[in-house]
């Protein structure tokens, strides 16, 4: 389980190009994944060994350039309850500005590590001009320059060295799979659960947010034995009727990143929403197993919209990944739940298959060898030996000799050849190509 670290300050002070910066260094290491990434607001980073997630509150305000200050305060406050470090950024080319000094206020109350990074010194003159936000009264400061990076070694040291030490998760003899039900508020998570355990172990209100932790329940019954997660939705002070995206998906994040499977649950009457989407690409990006439940069909008018119509779109919106169950169910009348819980036991079992190498040599290569990739500048790939990787969740590598004239679309073709000989429904997969 990782610390969260959030970037917090007012708009334009180079949050989100710090926040690319910290990202990127992490993927570097790593390989970059195939798909397009939707969401810009989270990622991953590593320091001297040291993992972290990292979440960018600066792109979640929508609005124009005069935003509203009150959309600033609440995601400082979130950022205050959510994560385990603050890096708060400033800006020397404008000084200590109002609202700065609005948010300081509320970091002098907290307890957790702050940071304050003091961005745009990019020579010896700004040096001295960064003085002045000692008056922030939050201690000493960092000075970076987020565009070329100077600086930012000293200010990630310093942030690694005050992340606290998370507790080491407890090793049972084989851990129990954790299946966690996340959503936007009001989809119905807690209701499932009520519904699935047969007792109201927790209190289900029509206030958006009425969970404010991730409760762990350890669920035995028809042969099924997991712990089933219920995620926190959101605190009560976030109005109902403000953009709640920003929220849902901060309070999902640690949720997701401990969990095996993933169940979204999205409420039928709303449709698929961009907040939906923002969970469903974290819990991709964390290369998790991912169930959809559509909830409420009960409510929904049959004849404008079928199973098939609708379930069409959302698979638009979920492209290149598609492969992904999608059931209707209504927590309210039990509809289909046994199901959805029999689908995200089959998807925690697709996630940690194995498939010998030469069972995979077999398979793949005549496939291979039928549709090879396409020839680049008159060079022509080949493909002798393939395997999956041992890592928890599934990756393969194809090893060539010119792996880096393979592109893309070719990698897709790969994936869905294998996704129909063998059964990976509901979990990402990944494909690295190598030189032989």
């Amino acid at each position: 389980m990782n610390n969260i670290v959030a970037i917090v300050g007012r708009p334009n002070v180079g949050k989100s190009t710090f926040f690319n910066r910290l990202i990127q260094r992490r993927e570097a290491i790593v390989d970059s994944v195939s798909g397009v990434t939707r969401d810009r607001n989270y990622g991953k980073s590593e320091w001297n060994g040291k993992e972290f997630s990292v979440i960018d509150t600066g792109g979640y305000i929508k609005g124009s350039d005069d935003i509203f200050e009150a959309e600033i305060r609440r995601q400082v406050e979130l950022a205050i309850d959510e994560a385990d470090a603050i890096i708060f950024m400033v800006d020397v080319e404008e000084g200590i500005t109002p609202m700065d000094a609005e948010v300081a206020k509320l970091l002098r109350k907290v307890t957790k590590p702050i940071l304050i990074a003091v961005n745009k010194v990019d020579n010896a003159m700004r040096e001295k001009d960064a003085i002045e936000f000692y008056n922030l009264g939050l201690g000493e400061y960092f000075t970076i320059a987020g565009m070329n990076g100077s600086g930012t070694g000293e200010l990630l040291d310093k942030l690694v060295e005050v992340l606290p030490e998370l507790p080491d998760a407890v090793e049972e003899e084989e851990p129990l799979p954790r299946f966690c039900v996340v959503g936007r508020p009001n989809a119905g998570k807690s209701s499932f659960i009520n519904a699935l355990i047969g007792e109201d172990r927790f209190v289900v209100t029509d206030i958006a947010g009425t969970t404010r932790d991730a409760i762990d329940t350890r669920y035995n019954r028809f042969g099924f034995e997991f712990n089933l997660v219920d995620t926190a939705g959101i605190r009560r002070k976030a109005k109902v009727k403000e953009d709640l995206e920003f929220y849902s998906v901060m309070r999902s994040v640690r949720a997701i990143e401990h969990s095996d499977v993933c169940i979204l649950m999205i409420d039928a009457t709303r449709g698929f929403e961009g907040q939906d989407q923002s969970i469903f690409w974290l819990a991709e990006k964390n290369r998790k197993g991912i169930v959809i439940l559509v909830n409420k069909w009960d409510l929904v008018e049959k004849d404008t919209m079928s199973t098939r119509d609708y379930e069409a779109k959302i698979r638009k919106e979920l492209e290149p990944f598609t492969d992904v169950p999608i059931l209707f169910v209504s927590a309210l009348t039990k509809q289909r739940l046994l199901k959805a819980l029999e689908t995200a036991v089959e998807v925690f079992e697709n996630r940690k298959q194995r498939i010998s190498t030469s069972k995979f040599n077999e398979t793949m290569l005549p496939i291979i060898e039928r549709t090879p990739p396409p020839a680049l500048k008159g060079k022509y790939v080949k493909i002798k030996y393939c395997m999956q990787l041992p890592t928890p969740t599934p990756q393969f590598v194809f090893f060539a000799n010119l792996p880096q004239y393979v592109k893309d679309p070719y990698k897709r073709f790969l994936e869905n050849q294998l996704r129909q000989i063998y059964n990976f429904t509901g979990v990402p997969i990944d494909i690295y190509f190598r030189q032989k």
